[in-house]
């Protein structure tokens, strides 16, 4: 969860970030192919908040409702001479089961002139807040309840997309952008050509405005309005996205893989 954390405490609203802790499990188990079937929580604490403890399991609960999976445990730890005043911490752990020949990604199948598609992120999600919080100006309401959007949860999305003819590669994207995360299940001879032809939240725009933040920066660190990107095979593109279509899945065109040496980090 990272120092979102500490935006939930400015707003004393702590019933949203639970999905957030789930989301950021089950997306990364989703895109391997692998739906998640359980999640166990862990939250640290310097003395039990109850209303608080109550607002994030129910953050926990609807997430773990959004992903099809079962809460099935977790811990709450008070630890008074580690966390001081209102300090807290969360943790989750998500596991699933896939057969590894449907285990994705497949970079033997991947090549130049492939599509990249992207689905759109619900915000900033919960990577880049150490950055954001600096930058968003302090008497902008609008943005830091922006900043307070819980991330997108794609796991009913995958199961959609998951059967699918054409789907080669899927990307959650996490810290490190859509270049870190998307090249990493490339193969080294292809690397990613992005199109920068989406709308680009209004979030992204006011931090890198107020904060006077370089593009090259903001393409590193945040998801720049994508949460989840899919590595299509050309021939099957535009069945794919026909499919997803009809699936209820809006998916749209962010570039394509070309030859030359991947650029990760």
């Amino acid at each position: 969860m990272g120092t979102k954390l500490l935006v939930a405490q400015r707003f004393q609203k702590f019933d949203t970030i639970g999905i957030d802790l789930v989301a950021m499990n089950v997306n990364d188990l989703a895109v391997c192919g692998c739906m998640p079937s359980v999640f166990l929580d862990y939250i640290a604490t310097g003395y039990i908040n109850e209303a608080r403890l109550q607002a994030i399991i129910k953050g926990i609960v609807d997430g773990c409702e959004q992903s099809e999976c079962l809460l099935a445990g977790g811990e709450t730890a008070e630890m008074p001479d580690l966390y001081h005043g209102e300090d807290f911490d969360l943790a989750g752990f998500t596991v699933g089961l896939v057969e590894k020949d449907k285990m994705l990604p497949r970079p033997d199948l991947m090549a130049a002139g492939d599509v990249v598609f992207g689905v759109a992120s619900s915000g900033v999600h919960s990577n880049g807040y150490s950055l954001a919080r600096k930058a968003v100006k302090a008497d902008d309401q609008k943005a830091w309840e922006e900043l307070l959007v819980p991330t997108k949860i794609y796991v009913r999305d995958m199961k959609a997309l998951l059967p699918l003819a054409g789907l080669v590669g899927a990307a959650h994207i996490t810290g490190g952008g859509l270049y870190g995360n998307i090249e990493r299940v490339l193969p080294a001879h292809l690397q990613l050509k992005l199109d920068w032809n989406w709308s680009l939240p209004s979030i992204f725009s006011k931090i890198e405005t107020d904060g006077n933040v370089d593009r090259d920066e903001m393409i590193k660190v945040f998801n720049m309005g994508i949460g989840l990107a899919l590595v299509v095979s050309k021939a099957r593109a535009d069945q794919f996205e026909a499919g997803a279509r009809k699936a209820g899945v809006t998916v749209f065109r962010a570039g394509s893989l070309e030859a030359g040496t991947k650029r990760l980090g």
